[in-house]
């Protein structure tokens, strides 16, 4: 039974690689920790690839992750402070296209106020201000495929 769950959590992540253009995720669950990384050939279009590891092991730091265009500001700013993304998704800026955004440059917000949302395997995760302040920056775009650790939004 765990190794057919195994199985249908590896074909989501390969879909969610199909559906975004992500090159590799990996979760890990009570010990197990799955990884599914897309190579790229010269010839060939990219072809999913899965590593399942049974013992629980610390996770790579992402190289290569493309820089977030800054939405709504003019110079670039300091992202160590930033609210980073807590995992691989596609950031929504708003509840649903044509809503007004959750978070916009200049907003004041309090301590868990919704900043956006990152969507998981069709699972919504609001992503909460960690502190009270305004926010400085939007570091991601409506529909952006996210890294975890990414920086998304700068609340001073």
């Amino acid at each position: 039974m765990a190794d057919r769950m195994n199985i249908d959590l590896i074909r989501q992540l390969a879909e969610l690689l199909d559906q975004t253009s992500l090159t590799e995720i990996e979760v890990e669950d009570e010990g197990v920790r799955i990884r599914v990384a897309r190579t790229a050939a010269a010839v060939a279009a990219p072809a999913p690839t899965v590593v399942h590891h049974a013992a629980p092991a610390a996770a790579a730091p992402l190289t290569g992750a493309p820089a977030a265009a800054e939405v709504g500001a003019s110079a670039p700013t300091p992202t160590a402070d930033a609210v980073k993304s807590p995992m691989v998704g596609t950031a929504y800026l708003s509840a649903e296209p044509g809503a007004k955004p959750f978070s916009q440059v200049g907003q004041k917000v309090a301590a868990g106020d919704t900043l956006l949302i990152v969507e998981a395997m069709k699972v919504m995760n609001p992503i909460v201000a960690p502190t009270g302040g305004t926010i400085t920056a939007v570091l991601v775009e409506n529909g952006q495929p996210v890294e975890f650790d990414q920086p998304l939004i700068v609340v001073e």
